[in-house]
């Protein structure tokens, strides 16, 4: 990580806004996240092979791969923490040449989509896991815009003032992962 600062980011996100970021950099985002699983991906995947338009606009989009739980009384959403993003890898390149420039989620990305990130101009973020009751204090708004009857896994547009993250790979290939794991066993 190059400082201990955080970077404060509005969606939608620029060419210029990720290609800045690096890997290890705390980012606070605010504006409009969608969020999508691994049925929404799927359904996606087939709009884009029937050469469909999608029910949302990818450019400069971030989708975070959550299925909120219900809402509580007074509540806007439920709990809102990430799931494993390995699962929508085979989905994440035909996205980004749409013009995704980030997700949101928790675990390792392939090397295809860590490739894909560096030439479509695209960050992964990752939010803390079993944190989703935190993370959903960050959520202003939230309405299904796609796949209502999917439930938990309908695409949602999300309104988030301040939502933490962290950059796990960058647009120049960082990962993270890679150098933690670095420094841990030069600490070791």
């Amino acid at each position: 990580m190059r400082s201990s600062s955080v970077r404060s980011l509005t969606t939608p996100l620029a060419a210029s806004d990720v290609a800045d970021l690096r890997a290890g950099d705390r980012v606070r985002l605010s504006g409009v996240l969608f969020t999508a699983r691994d049925a929404a991906h799927q359904r996606l995947a087939d709009l884009i092979a029937a050469g469909r338009p999608l029910p949302i606009d990818m450019a400069g989009q971030v989708l975070y791969y959550v299925g909120p739980t219900p809402p509580g009384p007074g509540r806007i959403i439920g709990s809102a923490g990430p799931t494993t993003s390995g699962r929508m890898d085979r989905y994440a390149p035909a996205l980004m040449a749409l013009g995704l420039r980030g997700m949101i989620g928790k675990g390792v990305r392939s090397a295809e989509v860590r490739r894909a990130m560096q030439t479509r101009g695209c960050v992964y973020f990752g939010a803390v896991g079993g944190a989703g009751a935190i993370l959903s204090k960050h959520i202003r708004h939230a309405e299904i815009v796609a796949y209502p009857e999917l439930g938990t896994e309908a695409v949602r547009r999300l309104e988030v003032a301040d939502f933490p993250v962290m950059v796990v790979n960058d647009t120049l290939g960082g990962d993270l992962y890679e150098t933690g794991r670095q420094s841990y066993a030069r600490a070791g």
